[in-house]
């Protein structure tokens, strides 16, 4: 299914990515990135995931529930093994779910949307892109390894620039 597989080329990714960068890269804060540092948005990529998965089983899916595991964001290998469990766990049926979201700073009302697995899987995946970019100006800071060309640009720009090529 083109969702798994789309999924599959992003951590694969990532966790090249990983490979190459030395612990202190990974959890040193970032000025670029208001303080951040490339451990903590892996780990908030990660556990969108984690919080989708956690959805599918209930049928309410709530990203903000979100755990923010510290050894996610400090912890590359532990990193690289959630992404592994995340894409063993993520081929499944499309079936209805409810959206727990609160939009508010000063309200803790929460709003109930209907949504479903695999849109679930698109906003994760868009999630994601947009999290690689800022991972790309973050490491650029923070090390001089070379990205693959399409690192955290959307299907869509790709496409376009290669229809703009011709």
């Amino acid at each position: 299914m083109i969702l798994i597989s789309a999924t599959q080329q992003l951590f694969t990714q990532i966790q090249q990515t990983l490979v190459v960068i030395t612990n202190t890269q990974y959890t040193n804060k970032s000025k670029i990135l208001s303080g951040a540092s490339i451990g903590q948005h892996i780990r908030h990529i990660i556990e969108l995931y984690i919080e989708l998965q956690k959805g599918y089983q209930c049928g309410t899916v709530n990203y903000e529930n979100r755990k923010r595991d510290y050894l996610i964001e400090t912890d590359k290998l532990f990193a690289q093994q959630q992404m592994h469990n995340i894409l063993n766990n993520l081929q499944q049926p499309n079936k209805e779910l409810l959206l727990n979201a609160a939009f508010e700073i000063d309200n803790d009302t929460t709003i109930m949307v209907k949504t479903n697995y695999y849109r679930e899987l698109v906003y994760n995946i868009e999630h994601t892109v947009h999290h690689m970019a800022l991972l790309r100006i973050g490491l650029n800071e923070v090390s001089t390894i070379t990205l693959p060309e399409n690192f955290g640009i959307a299907v869509s720009t790709i496409k376009h620039k290669m229809a703009c090529a011709q």
